[in-house]
């Protein structure tokens, strides 16, 4: 039987086995699992994280096949949350891992009990529903990470880490800052993934040909449909999953000995 240790041996020789049984205690809830939320799960579960939840109320389409971890042309019509499950327990069959699908909103947040989390990972895409979770998750006591929009982009070293009101360049970011202001604002700090890369879609045809064209039910409720490279969504889930070791690895020494 492989054991945890053997699977984060090379872990553990980089970050030792305090990090490792830190790692294994937190609780971690990523709120949508596409492009940048699968990885970032990914990430999270090949360095020790022992207990995740994943949000995401969709099913795996043949447009997601482009970008995110568990879609594939096996894969097409299945739960996003339930296949991501399946593929973490396969990196360590002991893991606790939560699959929800569900779709987060002011009237579900508080069945998602986000006081319970560590940390708290938002990777959705409907702009109403994540005002709504900085605003609801800055509330709580755990860390809270936010990924503005991946799309439109191709250039991995525009990729940046800020706080919320810093950021620049985004129009997704921009439009959070606008409705969030009026709102009140957030109760602290929040460090985002971003990029200041804002491209123009070259195939706005494809979308005139509906009849050609499959797209999730999830995508047919966008205002927009934005083109998106494969990778780039990619990194700024591994630069989510790089912020919540960081953390991690910063917690003082007594933390460990409690």
């Amino acid at each position: 039987m492989i054991s945890e240790r053997d699977i984060f041996q090379r872990t553990e020789l980089l970050m030792g086995s305090d990090y490792l049984n830190l790692a294994a205690q937190k609780r971690i809830i990523i709120f949508g699992v596409g492009g940048v939320g699968s990885w970032c799960a990914e990430m999270l579960m090949r360095s020790g994280i022992g207990h995740l939840t994943l949000v995401d109320s969709d099913k795996i389409a043949v447009t997601n096949i482009n970008r995110q971890l568990m879609a594939t042309t096996q894969t097409i019509g299945r739960v996003k949350v339930d296949v991501l499950k399946e593929r973490l327990l396969e990196i360590n069959p002991n893991a606790d891992i939560i699959s929800l699908q569900a779709v987060y909103s002011p009237e579900t947040a508080d069945s998602f009990k986000l006081e319970t989390y560590d940390f708290i990972i938002d990777a959705i895409d409907s702009l109403s529903n994540k005002v709504h979770l900085l605003q609801f998750a800055s509330q709580m006591p755990g860390i809270l990470f936010s990924s503005m929009g991946a799309a439109l982009k191709i250039d991995p070293l525009r990729i940046k880490v800020d706080e919320f009101w810093k950021v620049k360049g985004c129009p997704l970011g921009a439009a959070l800052r606008t409705k969030i202001k009026k709102l009140g604002g957030v109760q602290k700090k929040i460090l985002c993934v971003y990029s200041d890369e804002v491209l123009e879609n070259k195939g706005e045809k494809l979308l005139m040909e509906s009849e050609n064209t499959v797209v999730s039910q999830w995508d047919i409720k966008k205002a927009r449909i934005n083109g998106t490279m494969s990778y780039l969504p990619a990194m700024f889930g591994m630069t989510l999953a790089s912020l919540v070791i960081k953390e991690i690895v910063s917690e003082p020494m007594e933390i460990l000995l409690k």
